[in-house]
């Protein structure tokens, strides 16, 4: 499944939950012996990797009230437990359970987090 966006700003998306945007890492054109790979192949893998773009809030807590008193204002404040990914990490993820997004004429992947296998955090990755 694939959705085109037509807004500009990728500031205006908002990932929400425990998902996770990510931008696909160029695929290998060639094996390690240098045999041209057939554009199809890299689509079909059920294993990707990609940069973290944006990163949703994390999985939603229940508020706890301890008292249940009607005269005391409600608070509605949402809390969230964070999730590991962070914008910049080199994520290894599974391609079934994510969806297609393309965003200025780009491949993008929102992802939920539970199909992330693998998460690389290095501050010298993009230099």
């Amino acid at each position: 499944m694939s959705l085109i966006l037509d807004t500009k700003d990728i500031d205006k998306l908002i990932v929400v939950g425990d998902r996770v945007l990510i931008k696909p890492k160029n695929p290998e054109e060639r094996t390690k012996a240098g045999l041209l790979l057939p554009p199809g192949v890299q689509e079909r893998q059920k294993v990707h990797h990609g940069y973290v773009v944006k990163v949703g809030p994390g999985y939603p807590i229940p508020a706890i009230n301890e008292f249940d008193e009607s005269w005391k204002s409600k608070k509605d404040d949402a809390r969230y437990f964070p999730l590991q990914a962070k914008i910049g990490d080199l994520a290894v993820y599974l391609q079934e359970s994510s969806i297609e997004i393309e965003f200025n004429h780009e491949k993008y992947f929102i992802v939920p987090f539970s199909s992330i296998l693998l998460l690389v955090r290095d501050d010298g990755l993009f230099e």
